[in-house]
């Protein structure tokens, strides 16, 4: 892992993440350490159980020794942000930390707006006027659609959400937005769709999926509790999404983008899926549990990335059957140590 709280070097270019600690940030880590950044990562001091990730990345020694600086702070205290973006001076800002579980934002609705919509604009201010040129990349969802009109969604299909979650995040979308017309700050949006890999948080419902089926198999698990089979999603691969977002902020002008497959499926085909890939029929293990249903659903997200394609050169490569395939053989591979 990354020095903490290091004198800080001079490099050809710097990024300061936040949320370095979840599975998006820590592709992004790797990705910007093999282009040559000096990558500078916000870090709750809750977060060090969840620091495994960075800990696994793919880097040497000397990577981690000369490139990643990991810094305490948090995205409700506006003092220590202030310190931090004076501190490290980015050239691109790459704004990932949020309370990103749609569930606990119904039980934490208060809590998830302080973090998400109010984190955001603390940042943003941050840097309106610091004395350098910065590039800033917010993180959007697509559960901002919420229940759309119309199929597949673009940049520029209505914004309709039904959940805490999606409600703090569109907000901070229109943050960001607005700084960029209002301030001149280059900043975009990325309007993310659901993007997986063996570094899901585990309380997400491919990652639990894919795990529930590794300790079947194996024999350490009987039964698979999960909520609605029918909702249906876009589910792209996490290591392709970061590269989007790198894209998005070495174009000449800021912008909003869609990031999908334009495929969408339901959870059951991911679970039927998973099952086949063990030999098992998924009929024998599968229980629903009407407490795991959210109170308000989403409708059919799928994503048109056109605008991607056109704008940035970016596609996703990973199709559905095979992202299922490298999580349930990450977990087997997990179990197998």
């Amino acid at each position: 892992m990354g020095r903490l709280n290091s004198l800080i070097p001079t490099m050809a270019k710097r990024a300061l993440i936040t949320g370095i600690t979840g599975q998006d940030g820590s592709y992004l880590t790797e990705l910007l350490i093999r282009k040559g950044y000096e990558v500078h990562g916000l870090v709750r001091r809750t977060s060090a159980v969840q620091r495994n990730r960075l800990d696994a990345l793919d880097l040497t020694p000397a990577q981690r020794e000369k490139q990643l600086f990991l810094h305490y702070g948090d995205l409700s205290e506006s003092s220590g942000l202030s310190r931090l973006a004076h501190r490290t001076q980015p050239d691109e800002v790459y704004h990932l930390g949020s309370q990103s579980h749609v569930q606990v934002s119904f039980e934490s609705p208060k809590y998830t707006f302080e973090i998400n919509a109010s984190g955001t604009v603390r940042l943003l201010e941050c840097f309106r006027d610091c004395n350098k040129p910065i590039r800033f990349y917010h993180a959007s969802t697509c559960e901002m659609y919420g229940r759309p009109e119309e199929s597949p969604q673009n940049e520029k299909t209505p914004f309709r959400p039904v959940s805490p979650y999606a409600c703090s995040k569109t907000a901070s979308h229109f943050l960001t937005a607005c700084y960029r017309e209002s301030y001149g700050l280059f900043a975009c949006n990325g309007i993310l769709f659901n993007h997986e890999s063996p570094r899901r948080g585990e309380n997400f419902v491919t990652r639990k999926i894919a795990r529930g089926v590794a300790a079947i198999k194996r024999g350490l698990q009987k039964k698979l509790t999960l909520g609605s089979l029918e909702t249906r999603k876009d589910w792209g691969y996490a290591p392709e999404y970061v590269e989007a977002m790198w894209r998005m902020l070495q174009h000449d002008k800021p912008d909003d983008y869609v990031i999908a497959t334009g495929e969408a499926h339901r959870v059951g085909e991911f679970v039927e899926m998973a099952f086949q890939i063990v030999g098992l029929d998924w009929r024998e293990f599968v229980e629903t549990d009407p407490a795991e249903v959210r109170p308000a659903e989403v409708g059919a997200l799928v994503g048109d990335a056109s605008k991607a394609e056109r704008v940035l050169g970016w596609r996703a490569q990973t199709r559905f059957q095979g992202l299922v395939k490298l999580m349930v053989e990450a977990e087997l591979q997990a179990l197998s140590r």
